[in-house]
């Protein structure tokens, strides 16, 4: 026990994933990207937003968590 309270992080080493989207979605990406930028205040590129428009997904689906837990 390390004595404290804040556990070991987990692995954060980036994987790369190359994903082929139609010209719908990319749109959408880029739309998506100009609204948060006028949310916001900054430009965010759309690769480095939809990491966290995948996570954001993955953590609200009741469905899948609770399967998860599950094992």
């Amino acid at each position: 026990m390390s004595g404290i309270k804040l556990g070991k992080l987990p692995d954060r080493t980036a994987v790369k994933l190359s994903v082929l989207i139609t010209p719908d979605l990319h749109r959408d990406l880029q739309d998506y990207a100009a609204a948060y930028a006028a949310a916001y205040g900054h430009e965010v590129a759309v690769a480095d937003l939809v990491p966290a428009i995948l996570s954001s997904f993955i953590d609200s689906d009741r469905s899948f968590r609770r399967r998860k837990k599950e094992g």
